[in-house]
């Protein structure tokens, strides 16, 4: 397990508790939570496809395992304090985190639930770590130096899987203005979903081998008559600049229960700096528009990729961050170079019907027009270049059910069950598979 050390945090406690006036913002606003999370993974690879992770990297395509499957239960505990009563308020963050392994095997490892040796294939029993931020107050900004959760549409640490990743570095955060909150942070070391390594560089969602010492942003959002506009950029130390632009707004119709939502997110990249790894140029643009009848929502999106290159996102290693693109799904992101995609989605609220607490989410993703044939960056191209003779497209299948208990001793608990199916073009980046994944998560708060 990893220990955190942060220089600074000895003299923040120091201040902190130096006498009892200025300790009584600290421990009145201060807060506990504890998520349990149990997860269990199971990804079937379809038509010859096979696992390649762990102990069948060694093995003929023929006698690899056809399957993934895992199953573990994740401890994450953070303690939020409140701030001194000092003209500089100062506060702590700190967490630790810990995963447990329930059931693994050689074979069928691969789903980032549970640290694994990458060439055999044996997990550990156990892994965690801890970790920590000192923040400081004046009126309503805050600075915080530390291990953090960024959660910002150019840089939001994953949380797809058992345990977060997160990164360290400075941040701020000022509210200063009504309805407007602007961040800015540098961050210069990472660590994954399923490991205790503490990374000094960040890698991408595509997997292409790119590695940048560090990630900066600045940006913010807006809410004005109902509508929150949001705007970011960012750069990933010479390999790329990063801007996002994006809204979003629900209108509620004359008509009682009834609304309309719309959505859009559009991201920007291109190369920066060194230029380490090669030109990008990549714009991609997502809206979503939804119906919303009583308890019943239906929404239609469209996503385009305008670019050579695939629209690619800041990443933690194993796992990319988490995203905004509108299109982005359970399995496939739908964000090759040039592809267009459209999705249908439909959610349901079954409390009407007797059943609180108990929600069903159901779309389907086709995208078309895969081509990345012209690129000339050697990165993107080395894993994967589309015959621009072919017609690639693949379609995607999420269901999920959930179900988050409304009262008792059990008030919180919330169970989802999530299935997925892909298909594809073969030569497509994405593999043929059906997928379940059962998670449940309980939440405590002291």
């Amino acid at each position: 397990m990893k220990k955190f050390n942060l220089a600074l945090l000895p003299l923040s406690v120091f201040a902190v508790f130096s006498t009892p006036s200025h300790a009584n913002g600290f421990v009145e606003d201060s807060r506990f939570d504890l998520m349990n999370r149990n997860f269990y993974f199971y990804r079937d690879f379809r038509h010859g496809a096979s696992n390649s992770a762990g102990a069948n990297s060694t093995l003929p395509a023929d006698e690899r395992e056809g399957y993934r499957s895992e199953w573990a239960h994740g401890l994450v505990g953070q303690f939020t304090s409140g701030f001194t009563n000092t003209p500089i308020q100062v506060g702590v963050d700190a967490y630790a985190m810990v995963g447990l392994k329930l059931y693994s095997d050689e074979k069928k490892t691969g789903t980032n639930l549970i640290e694994f040796d990458p060439r055999t294939g044996k997990t550990e029993d156990a892994y965690g770590e801890i970790g920590g931020a000192i923040k400081l107050k004046y009126n309503d900004t805050v600075v915080t130096y530390g291990n953090q959760f960024p959660n910002v549409p150019v840089m939001a640490v994953s949380t797809v899987r058992l345990l977060p990743s997160t990164a360290t570095g400075v941040s701020l955060q000022d509210k200063s203005f009504d309805n407007l909150t602007i961040n800015a942070a540098h961050f210069y070391r990472m660590n994954p979903v399923d490991s205790t390594e503490h990374l000094n560089y960040f890698t991408t969602d595509y997997a292409a081998g790119i590695q940048a010492n560090s990630l900066s942003y600045l940006g913010g959002s807006y809410k004005y008559n109902d509508v929150t506009y949001t705007a970011y950029a960012s750069e990933l130390e010479d390999v790329w600049n990063q801007y996002f632009i994006g809204a979003n707004t629900t209108y509620k119709l004359p008509t009682e229960g009834h609304a309309l939502r719309f959505a859009t997110a559009n991201y920007y990249n291109h190369d920066s700096g060194d230029k380490s790894y090669g030109d990008i140029d990549a714009l991609a643009l997502s809206a979503m528009l939804g119906y919303q009848l009583h308890n019943h929502t239906f929404s239609l999106g469209y996503q385009q990729i305008v670019g050579d290159e695939p629209f690619d996102w800041v990443g933690f290693k194993t796992m990319g961050a988490n995203t905004s693109i509108l299109n982005a799904a359970q399995f496939a992101t739908f964000s090759e170079a040039n592809e267009k995609s459209v999705q249908v989605k439909y959610d349901l609220d079954l409390s009407p019907y007797g059943v609180q607490g108990l929600s069903l989410m159901a779309r389907y993703l086709y995208g078309w027009d895969i081509d990345n044939s012209d690129s000339k960056n050697a990165t993107y191209t080395k894993r994967y270049v589309y015959d621009k003779n072919t017609d690639y497209t693949h379609w995607e299948r999420d269901i999920t059910l959930g179900y988050k208990v409304p009262t008792g001793f059990a008030k919180g608990l919330d169970i989802k069950l999530r299935q997925a199916t892909h298909r594809a073009t073969k030569g497509y980046r994405y593999n043929d598979i059906d997928e379940l994944r059962v998670i449940l998560e309980y939440p405590l708060s002291f």
